[in-house]
């Protein structure tokens, strides 16, 4: 919205800063943290009176979840998007088409987590909504924004796949990006819901990722920077920095209120909305491996599950002593915070090799 105001650069010249995509990004972070911790407060409020108990926790899970986390409320991943929305609308060119696709499905994926998160905190259940339904909706959304996203691309790269660490190596996937576009999205929202299990264990590689996907999203969308560093340039993908920036102030502004221990839990409602949006943002970038690489924290920890569940059905024996990994950990005796600030540094050490990728070609 205030994007609008560099077209009377020529009348006012400090309306010409608006012109410049680096003022509106760190804009958008100032402000996205800024709306989090104003509506933290009140909504924290709000929610314990009307959750009472919290959110449900699992009885199968660890024990001193049962008492250390009870009570604690859920659906704080509303002040997230409130943030990441607000920010967004204020701060990003509003005629920019991909960035319609990525809030598309932050905000629809957001709706559904809250959707579930609302369900399991009146049933007092950890079942929400059924899994089918929850997956047939994410397709749904995902279907939308992968065609738009491929109507909106370039003629040489609308449908193609580009692998880091090659200079000119596409994989043209033809129609069949579609549906590898919808994975991405779908994969990215739910295995960032399996990571959030402890204070701050999500949150902060969700900042990191986003951070990563920040310049990356200004490189391809800056033809000289990209043509230096032999990337695919994606013109008008750069307006996703300032959309990279919100996730990062309001993830800010919700860690201070869901460091160890949490006053509040982001639920589904922040979990689904912002791996669904780290997915998005891939798509559009064309640097859909890449956040395999730099999310491969969430990688981690999905694969975990995966081979939990197939080695206990196909020999009855368990590789982990409780998944995802974090649990394991857990199970192992280290202490919360022990787990969460290694963590961290893991999603740190992913997302330096995922910056190497933009210049080892």
């Amino acid at each position: 919205m205030l994007h609008y105001l560099a077209q009377f650069a020529d009348d006012h010249i400090l309306f010409n800063l608006f012109r410049y995509l680096t003022f509106r990004t760190g804009g958008a972070v100032l402000t996205a943290m800024l709306v989090a911790f104003v509506v933290g407060p009140g909504l924290i409020r709000w929610l314990r009176k009307k959750q009472k108990q919290g959110q449900p926790i699992r009885e199968d899970g660890p024990e001193g979840h049962l008492l250390t986390k009870q009570g604690t409320p859920t659906m704080g991943g509303v002040m997230i998007l409130l943030g990441v929305g607000v920010a967004t609308l204020l701060w990003a060119d509003l005629t920019n088409p991909y960035l319609w696709a990525v809030l598309l499905v932050t905000l629809g994926f957001g709706a559904l987590g809250m959707a579930d998160d609302y369900l399991k905190v009146t049933r007092r259940h950890t079942r929400g909504v059924p899994g089918k339904v929850k997956l047939a909706v994410q397709i749904a959304l995902s279907l939308l924004a992968a065609i738009w996203v491929v109507w909106q691309g370039t003629p040489e790269m609308k449908t193609g796949l580009a692998l880091p660490f090659f200079k000119d190596l596409v994989i043209e996937l033809g129609w069949f990006y579609v549906p590898f576009a919808v994975f991405v999205m779908v994969g990215a929202s739910n295995a960032v819901n399996l990571t959030d299990g402890l204070d701050g264990l999500a949150i902060v590689p969700v900042m990191i990722a986003a951070g990563v996907f920040m310049l990356i999203a200004y490189l391809v969308g800056h033809a000289l920077f990209a043509n230096y560093l032999q990337l695919h340039a994606v013109p008008g993908a750069g307006e996703l920095a300032v959309f990279c920036g919100a996730i990062i102030g309001a993830g800010l502004g919700f860690l201070w209120f869901n460091a160890p221990p949490a006053m509040v839990f982001m639920g589904d409602t922040g979990s689904l909305a912002l791996g669904g949006a780290l997915g998005v943002v891939s798509v559009v970038t064309k640097h859909e491996v890449v956040l395999a690489i730099t999310g491969g924290l969430f990688v981690l920890e999905t694969v975990s599950v995966i081979v939990q569940v197939a080695s206990f059905k196909l020999t009855g024996k368990r590789v982990f002593r409780m998944a995802p990994l974090h649990h394991h950990y857990e199970k192992k005796g280290w202490a919360e915070p022990t787990i969460v600030i290694r963590f961290w540094i893991i999603a740190c050490i992913l997302a330096i090799a995922g910056l190497s990728t933009l210049k080892l070609r």
